[in-house]
């Protein structure tokens, strides 16, 4: 199951943390950045192009320390096919580097084109008998809105080529509680939705007792992820707003059982800690930008450890 290697693998590295490959052009060095424009052009594909040596230098720097990564595919998407050449690239990279990759994809649908999505993202398409893979992801994020019909292809998916879910239970968006948590039948709607991806996961149990179709959950909600850890005691967590968005070590205790149970997201924080003064001293030269997504990783490590 893809959840074991990927609790094996926070077990290797001791660390809980997903780094998130949401590049801007802002974040990218200009010693980068000025080598494409000069060779393609003021266009997407040097923008791209830019963003794909920024991801592989990160990964080279992070993967002996962290499980997975976390690329966002809709800051790709912003740059059209040559933005998903590159989203795809680092997928590749990543899973090259021995990363566990979750795509940040958050598709939903009805089940027809639900299907048509599993198979680009976490399954395979036929083409004249011949069996093709899109993006190749292990994970992949999920609206489960629409309700079981357009999950339902994704499960059959994991099911034939180990692959995995972390499906939206309560994010970590100012105004989640919008929706999330109106009340229905007595409880809010999150609530019942942690009961359905709980459900969701039943034939996707792994040796460690969490299914292969996991919740996100954020960061920011402590008492919502407390209710949900009840209600969703086989359901891996996603942690999202952990950093930047004000989620804190202490808060996330509740996501996690005896050490384990949830692995916690990091964005900017990582891979644009070259830009804070906290991190400048890591490097000398902005070559070496990389040094400092490092450190922001251990220096996570460490602050969640001090918790779980």
């Amino acid at each position: 199951m893809i959840i074991d290697r990927l609790i094996e693998k926070i077990n290797e590295t001791g660390n809980p943390t997903v780094v998130g490959l949401d590049p801007r052009l802002s974040y990218i060095p200009s010693y980068i950045t000025e080598k494409y424009f000069a060779k393609y052009g003021n266009g997407p594909k040097a923008a791209a192009k830019s963003m794909l040596k920024f991801n592989k230098k990160i990964i080279d720097n992070v993967c002996d320390i962290v499980p997975a990564v976390k690329p966002q595919i809709a800051m790709y998407e912003r740059y059209g096919i040559e933005g998903l050449k590159a989203y795809k690239k680092t997928v590749e990279y990543a899973k090259l580097k021995g990363l566990i990759v979750i795509g940040d994809i958050k598709r939903s649908d009805i089940a027809s084109t639900a299907e048509a999505y599993s198979d680009g993202h976490i399954g395979k398409v036929n083409i004249n008998g011949e069996d093709f893979e899109g993006f190749g992801h292990d994970f992949i994020t999920l609206n489960p809105y629409l309700g079981s019909d357009s999950i339902t292809p994704f499960l059959t998916d994991c099911e034939n080529y180990e692959k995995g879910l972390f499906v939206l239970a309560k994010t970590s968006n100012p105004h989640s509680g919008e929706l999330q948590d109106l009340l229905c039948d007595g409880k809010p709607i999150y609530e019942h939705v942690g009961g359905l991806i709980e459900k969701w996961g039943e034939n996707l149990m792994g040796k460690y007792g969490y299914s292969s179709v996991g919740a996100v959950v954020g960061a920011t909600h402590k008492e919502q992820a407390a209710r949900l850890r009840e209600v969703m005691p086989h359901t891996f967590f996603l942690i999202p707003g952990y950093g930047a968005q004000g989620g804190k070590a202490e808060d996330l205790t509740v996501c996690f059982k005896d050490g384990i149970g949830a692995i916690v997201n990091s964005s900017r924080g990582i891979i644009a800690a070259h830009m804070k003064d906290d991190y400048k001293t890591c490097y000398t030269d902005e070559r070496d930008f990389a040094k400092a997504a490092r450190q922001a990783c251990i220096d996570m490590k460490n602050d969640l450890r001090r918790c779980i």
